[in-house]
């Protein structure tokens, strides 16, 4: 009688064991799924910031170029009385031959001017802004009708490959003489 019972044990625990292992497996396999999903999730959101950096750099590099043309000397030497103008830029980030951004530039705006000190007066900029910068130490004291002036360039970058659209904006400041000061920001 005792092996009868021994027998009838054995069978239920092989059973048992059965459940278990397929419990068990289950429970493996959900945790791989699990960690699959984040994994594709973190991998989304990093590529999502490497692309948010990279139109960020489109657009810095458009302000800079935006910058070093803005009221250029003319060929004579004289202060330039040029409008500066809206501009586009294509950008090719990976240097691939293909254009990764669109960068559209609005046109430069004067946002202040303040007559530089010692060269007599006050000044503000458009719709009575004032403030802004020093001219102590920079070596400006004795420049004539010399303004301080702070410019506004803005961008709108336009990544081609997912229609992602970014902005960027910077300030940069240019001295300006009393005829550029009167075109522009008076």
């Amino acid at each position: 009688m005792r092996r009868v019972v021994r027998a009838a044990r054995i069978r239920g625990q092989r059973g048992a064991a059965l459940i278990v292992g397929l419990i068990m497996l289950v429970l493996i396999t959900l945790t791989v799924v699990a960690a699959f999903s984040l994994t594709n999730a973190n991998l989304k959101a990093v590529g999502n910031v490497q692309v948010r950096n990279e139109a960020v750099a489109a657009g810095n590099r458009a302000i800079e170029e935006v910058m070093t043309s803005l009221l250029p000397p003319a060929a004579d030497g004289t202060p330039s009385l040029v409008t500066p103008v809206a501009t586009v830029s294509n950008v090719d980030i990976n240097n691939d031959g293909n254009t990764d951004y669109t960068v559209q530039v609005a046109a430069p705006t004067c946002v202040r001017a303040i007559q530089v000190s010692g060269s007599g007066g006050s000044a503000s900029g458009p719709g009575g802004i004032s403030g802004g910068g020093s001219s102590s130490g920079s070596g400006l004291s004795g420049v004539p009708n010399a303004y301080n002036s702070v410019w506004d360039i803005s961008t709108s970058i336009a990544d081609l490959a997912t229609g992602v659209n970014t902005a960027v904006r910077a300030g940069v400041r240019v001295l300006l003489n009393q005829a550029q000061y009167d075109a522009f920001c008076h």
